[in-house]
Order: structure tokens, then C-alpha cells, then sequence
């Protein structure tokens, strides 16, 4: 099966980093294309108000980082958050990291603030908090790479916390077989959470500067929170295929798959 996810590209990297990093749609494809080369990628800037054409149809939308605010009322922010309720609406599998992860869980209806506890930076631990059937492995810990203020401190109703830490409780959380959401970023590399450090240096206090450099060393779990990405969304094609089966033509077609 070859899965076809559209990469809702939520900001433009900063220029002294595009020649280097491109920007983050790139940086999925580089991260998807190493766990699976037959996965047909396609990116859409929503900040320039891409979108796809309605007849293009998609395994799964996935929404990027963005140094935006998900609450702020942005015309491509307002736009970008009813198009998330439009998606889910129809049923479609979406991911969220980061800012993408915050949008989510407010255009579903849950709260997202700037949170009082400061700047999350460098590689975070993460406790998994439940194993659904599609996260097909051991451990009860994982790390990313993060960089944020902004944190979801209310989940949508029937959303649940995958994953959390002191810092940031609600660090992913799945909504059925529908969504799944991570507030760091398995696209980052320790060699671009320098260089994004670096030109933001005097946002952050001294200590918190220091920290997050000193813990670029610690290992970080892209990879392996890719992998699962790619299992969520096969599962839910998987049980989407499932349910259609026992739809009958007229009942099949009620459903927007737009």
C-alpha cells in the first residue's frame, strides 16, 4: 500500500537557515523518505494559502511547526483551523507536531495558551501513557527535539494523553483512530536545534540557553515516532477499508471523502 499524506506547511524558515534546512516540509520528506521511499509526499504552505484541490485526496494530513501562535487570529490561522474541522468532519486521519499539534486540539476543541512554565527547549523525556494496537514497541520512554511556549492545557472531547512529562502534560494525545498529536518535533536534528538556538539566543535566559545545548548530546527518537506516524495512519486506512466493506453504494457515497 502506498500511503499519500499532504504536509500542511504552517511557516517559512528563518532565511540564514533555508539554504541549509530548506524549510519544514522538507525536513518531513527527508524524515519520512528514511523510514519509506514508495510514500508520495505532497507540501502545501498554508501561510501563502495553499491548499489542495478538492479532488485531491489524501491517507493523511499532517500540520508542521510554526513559530505562530495557534490561538492568534491570523487570517491563514483562521483559515488553517476551520479547514482542520472541515478534515476531521469528513473523517480524514490527521497528525499535528507542534504548532500543528496545538492547532489541532483547538480546531477540535480544546484550549491551547502560552504556558506560564517558560520555554520548552533541547531534547525533552516523554512518559508514554497508553499503548494503543498500532505502537508496536517496548519502551515506556522516549525524546525529542522541542521548541515552545505555547502548550495544550485542555485535550477535545474524546481525545486522549499518549504521552507527557512535568513540563508538558499533554505532550501527544490520539483522538480515536482519527488523530494523533506530538508537541516536539521528530523532524529536528540536534545540528538544526543549534542553529535555531543560536538565532534565537536572546529569547531565553542564560541557564535555559546552556541546558538545552548541553542535552542536544542526549539521543532523540525522530525515527522511531515516525514509525509510529506511519502505523497510525496505516491502521486507520486499514479500519477505514474495514467499515467501507460493509457499506452498501448508496451509503458509501454519503460519506465526504473530499
Amino acid at each position: 500500500m502506498t500511503l499519500r499524506i499532504c504536509i500542511l506547511e504552517a511557516d517559512d524558515l528563518h532565511p540564514s537557515l533555508q539554504e541549509t534546512y530548506l524549510g519544514f516540509g522538507d525536513m518531513f520528506k527527508r524524515l519520512f523518505y528514511a523510514q519509506d521511499t514508495t510514500l508520495q509526499l505532497h507540501v502545501f504552505n498554508v501561510v501563502r494559502g495553499e491548499y489542495p484541490a478538492q479532488d485531491q485526496h489524501f491517507d493523511a494530513y499532517l500540520v508542521t511547526g510554526s513559530k505562530a501562535d495557534s490561538f492568534a487570529n491570523d487570517p491563514w490561522i483562521v483559515t488553517l483551523r476551520t479547514y482542520l474541522q472541515e478534515r476531521f468532519a469528513c473523517g480524514d486521519v490527521l497528525l499535528g507536531i507542534c504548532f500543528g499539534h496545538q492547532i489541532l486540539a483547538l480546531a477540535l476543541g480544546g484550549d491551547t495558551q502560552r504556558s506560564d512554565k517558560g520555554w520548552g527547549l533541547g531534547v525533552h523525556n516523554y512518559r508514554l501513557q497508553a499503548k494503543p494496537h498500532w505502537l508496536e514497541h517496548e519502551l515506556d520512554h522516549f525524546q525529542l527535539l522541542v521548541s515552545h511556549r505555547d502548550q495544550v492545557i485542555g485535550l477535545p472531547e474524546g481525545a486522549h494523553v499518549l504521552a507527557s512529562n512535568e513540563f508538558c502534560e499533554h505532550a501527544a494525545f490520539i483522538v480515536g483512530e482519527q488523530v494523533l498529536c506530538f508537541q516536539g518535533h521528530p523532524e529536528f536534528t540536534a545540528d538544526f536545534s543549534r542553529a535555531l538556538l543560536q538565532l534565537r539566543e536572546s529569547m531565553y535566559c542564560p541557564q535555559e540557553y546552556s541546558a538545552a545545548c548541553q542535552s542536544l548530546a542526549d539521543r532523540h527518537d525522530g525515527a522511531l515516532v515516525t514509525r509510529w506516524m506511519l502505523s497510525f495512519i496505516k491502521a486507520a486506512h486499514n479500519q477505514r477499508n474495514a467499515a467501507m466493506t460493509g457499506l452498501n453504494s448508496m451509503q458509501r457515497a454519503s460519506i465526504c471523502l473530499a
